[in-house]
């Protein structure tokens, strides 16, 4: 994986900067929930008292989802009906604030699949949609609008899904149009005919779909994936990506075949696993990012939403806390500026994350800094350490001081498993950097009363609380530097 600096720094803001476009078929999900006790006397049946209802967006709306959480700005082309579906879609739409001027209003209605199930088990699901296709209006309406928004983004995303908004006309203009203007384009397959997507920088199907469109059975695992390689030369694509379950993800190139393991964890319902791993790509692509960051990505943030029951996207927060666990980040990437700072913690607490916070000099660090550290980390899952630059120390300890200069010293402190974040600040009191963080629990070493440290009075009004710990007797900086001289 490239840089994890880079990739934190796009899932922190960077996505926020791009546009992807996703035509295709745009569905509704709708989920109804309760508890089954007992057989109908009526019919043999069971029945599901009823304690549960809603909606989210499905098929290529649920792709424009995935990217909206990811940050990017996520435009939708497809069609939909003029019924209550369409209302429920519309307003889930726009909550997320996905662009929908490339949807195309028709008189079919609005493709929908409603899931009944009893204590988080399927029994029945009812689909509603038409077996006609648009009328002939409605699809050059939709290739019209999908032209005009082309040039305006960064990545397309066909998310075929079968129900007709994806001809093979449409299909060959938005690859000519894109390829024209070098932006990359992304397919989820339904079709079994792969030439419908020819010159697509990458198809995306999992092994059924790689099976039914080559003839291989899926059980045949290398000769299936030989077949693929045949499929991707003969359509022109630059790569094709192969989901396969626990298997992971075994990417396909002329730079030869890149596998990334699945990650581990209990999985719960694998309805849209695909959206999520196709959205994942089309950021990452728009984003520069390499194919195989891209993928690695893409199958952590597909093992995330497994996890989890119903048609849920991914949010970058998750993918944050994914890459950034406390003894595995990089000290480098735990040094951030206020801005980078605000953001992580904005992920961390949509995480579910308590933030500590303490601060100091931290000049030579001793067994009395670590113990406090340590003690922070007992009040909070994450730590965050406002450290003095060189300047402040020197108006606060003479121009002596500080023996280690503030770049070192953010290195070594940001090294440490116990801390999560390191800021430096430049004033004399932390006091404007605590307002910052708003910390759930401010942490103070030494002979203290709660009340009169820096940054109570905040910390109290926003519901947080101030931790006095002891120091280690015998442990400065200053007794230090005295051994030092007097050796």
């Amino acid at each position: 994986m490239q840089e994890i600096h880079e990739v934190l720094a796009l899932l922190e803001g960077g996505f926020s900067n791009l546009k992807v476009l996703v035509v295709g078929d745009l569905m509704l999900d709708r989920y109804i929930l309760g508890e089954v006790d007992r057989i109908s006397p009526e019919a043999p049946v069971p029945v599901l008292r009823h304690a549960q209802r809603y909606e989210r967006p499905g098929g290529a709306a649920n792709v424009a989802m995935n990217l909206a959480g990811l940050g990017c700005q996520a435009l939708l082309a497809g069609f939909w009906g003029s019924d209550t579906e369409q209302r429920e879609l519309s307003a889930a739409l726009d909550a997320a604030k996905i662009d929908t001027a490339g949807v195309v209003s028709t008189a079919l209605p609005t493709i929908s699949k409603t899931r009944i199930l009893g204590r988080m088990q399927q029994l029945l699901r009812l689909d509603i949609e038409s077996r006609d296709s648009p009328a002939a209006i409605d699809r050059q309406r939709l290739q019209e609008r999908v032209e005009q928004l082309i040039p305006k983004v960064h990545a397309v995303v066909l998310s075929d899904y079968a129900k007709g908004a994806l001809s093979a006309e449409l299909c060959e203009v938005v690859i000519r149009t894109a390829r024209q203007t070098g932006i990359p384009v992304l397919a989820d397959p339904k079709s079994p005919d792969f030439s419908k997507y020819s010159g697509a920088t990458t198809v995306c199907p999992n092994l059924n779909e790689l099976a039914a469109a080559t003839g291989v059975s899926m059980h045949e695992l290398e000769a299936l994936l030989a077949a693929g390689e045949a499929q991707r030369l003969e359509h022109d694509l630059k790569f094709l990506t192969v989901t396969m379950s626990e298997k992971g993800i075994r990417v396909l190139s002329d730079a030869g075949m890149y596998h990334s393991p699945a990650r581990a964890r209990e999985v719960y319902d694998v309805s849209g696993a695909g959206d999520t791993v196709i959205a994942t790509l089309a950021a990452c692509l728009a984003a520069g990012l390499k194919n195989e960051t891209a993928v690695e990505l893409a199958n952590l943030a597909a093992g995330i939403v497994v996890a989890k029951v119903g048609t849920v996207p991914i949010a970058r927060h998750e993918l944050v806390a994914a890459l950034t666990p406390s003894s595995g980040i990089s000290g480098a990437e735990k040094i951030l500026d206020g801005d980078r700072l605000t953001q992580r913690i904005k992920e961390w607490r949509a995480a579910g994350e308590s933030i500590v916070f303490t601060n100091g000099c931290f000049d030579l660090l001793h067994v009395g800094h670590i113990t406090l550290l340590e003690d922070c980390r007992r009040f909070g899952s994450k730590l965050v350490l406002g450290l003095n630059s060189d300047d402040s120390i020197r108006r606060l300890k003479g121009p002596s001081r500080p023996i280690v200069g503030d770049r070192e010293r953010s290195r070594v402190m940001a090294a440490l498993a116990a801390v999560d974040a390191v800021v430096l600040f430049e004033e004399d009191t932390p006091l404007e950097l605590i307002r910052t963080v708003k910390p759930d629990v401010l942490v103070k070493g030494g002979d203290y009363i709660a009340e009169n440290v820096v940054g109570y009075e905040d910390v109290m009004a926003h519901g947080g609380r101030v931790e006095i710990v002891p120091t280690v007797e015998g442990f400065s900086t200053t007794n230090i530097v005295r051994k030092l001289q007097g050796s």
